[in-house]
Order: C-alpha cells, then structure tokens, then sequence
C-alpha cells in the first residue's frame, strides 16, 4: 500500500470519528468498507427471494389484472421496521443514495435467474413533474440506476409520465388506490417497445395499482410489450 493510501485512510478514519455516515436502517455509525447499510442490517434484511419462484405473491397481485412476464420484491416491507425507516430516507429525507446502493443489490440477485437477467430497457415508475420539484429526484429512477449497473440495461425514464397530480397513496384503500392512478400515466405514441422486454421499476408494491396503471399505459401503444416488475419492498396486505 502506498503511503499516499495510507495517509488517506487515516483521515478518513479520523473525519469518521466526527462526522460518522450513519446506517439508513438503524441509524448506527458505518465503519470503513460499510455503504448506506450496517453488516447487521444486511444480514437481518427480510428478503423475499421471490426472483426464485415462478407464482410468487407479488406475481400473484397482477393475476387477472394486466400481463406480467416476472415479478418480484427485495424484502418484505414491515410496519416500525428499520427497512421502513430505509425506505422513509429514500423518498422523503433526501437520501437518493439509498436508491441506487439497494437496486444494484436487487439486481445482482436479479442478474443469478434468467428470466430477469436481460432487459432492453428498465422504466421507473414517474413522478409528476411537480412532486419531482419538490422533492428533487424520483426514488423510483435511483432504485432503477442501481438495477441499470447491475443489469447493463438503460434506463428509460422518457417514455412513461405521468400526466395528471395525484395525492399519496399511503392511507387510501385497495379500490382508492386504483382509482387514485387508474388513469394518471401515458406514454409517448412514438417510442416503439412492442416486443421488447422491459423491467418496471418502483419503491414499494402494496395493491399494485400503480405498476397496473403504468403497465396499461405502455401496452396501450405497444401491444406486444413484455413487462416485468421490481420494487424494493413488498406490503403484503
């Protein structure tokens, strides 16, 4: 190692002591080597490992509803927990990091099955221009970077947008929810995917609307469009 590292490490450690980077899920100081999430917070994450089942439950929520080649969650999405805390620093405390460092995660597992190792383009679900404004970035498009390193798929966020305001969704019933998005998205009439395979991306999956209603926007245009789906979390009503 040369001394130059040497040095650089040393600072580093000290501007640690100082200023500590702080796991997004339990708030405990990051040592060196550690990113965004504690060895302990890793090993304790809920995953679902639903990218190993066919019919898994996340499947499941879109059967009957739109067609869905593959569909999957990293973790489950737990009430108190501190993945919930995660997910809070994603959307809400201007940590887009959490997005990327998680997707990457989620697709290096994605990249081990192959039905969810080639993709010709992965679409984050959109935020409306306003709400992007206000927040400054769409956590959906972070998570959606993270899944494009792992993947080597572009990302395509000028496609699909979302035409109309809508208010959250957090306390609106499954039927509030669908009616909440059922018609907000469009896509652009002239981007040809039909036959392509894509991967819609989004933070968390609860009824489902919101994917159903991204997906039949890009169906509307491209028939022949294979969809699959991938979210951080699941919220298993």
């Amino acid at each position: 190692m040369s001394l130059f590292k040497t040095i650089k490490g040393i600072v580093f450690d000290v501007l640690r002591i100082f200023y500590p980077q702080r796991c997004c899920a339990c708030g405990s100081a990051l040592y060196r080597g550690e990113h965004v999430l504690c060895i302990s917070c890793i090993m304790k994450m809920p995953k679902t490992n639903f990218h190993k089942l066919k019919g898994n439950l996340v499947e499941k929520a879109f059967w009957g509803r739109v067609p869905i080649e593959r569909a999957t969650s990293y973790f489950y999405f737990v009430k108190g927990s501190g993945f919930q805390h995660l997910l809070h620093n994603l959307k809400y405390h201007n940590h887009p990091e959490v997005g990327v460092y998680m997707g990457e995660q989620l697709g290096r597992d994605l990249a081990t099955q192959p039905d969810f190792s080639h993709f010709d383009a992965i679409i984050p679900v959109p935020l409306h221009p306003s709400k992007l404004r206000k927040r400054g970035y769409n956590q959906s498009e972070m998570i959606a970077r993270g899944l494009s390193r792992a993947l080597k798929a572009p990302v395509d966020k000028k496609t699909l947008y979302r035409k109309m305001y809508t208010e959250t969704q957090t306390k609106k019933s499954r039927i509030e929810r669908w009616e909440n998005v059922s018609n907000v998205f469009e896509a652009d009439p002239v981007k040809m995917l039909n036959g392509k395979h894509v991967l819609l991306v989004d933070d968390v999956l609860t009824t489902g609307a919101t994917i159903e209603g991204c997906a039949n926007a890009l169906r509307k245009h491209n028939p022949t469009i294979k969809i699959s789906v991938a979210t951080l979390a699941f919220a298993h009503n």
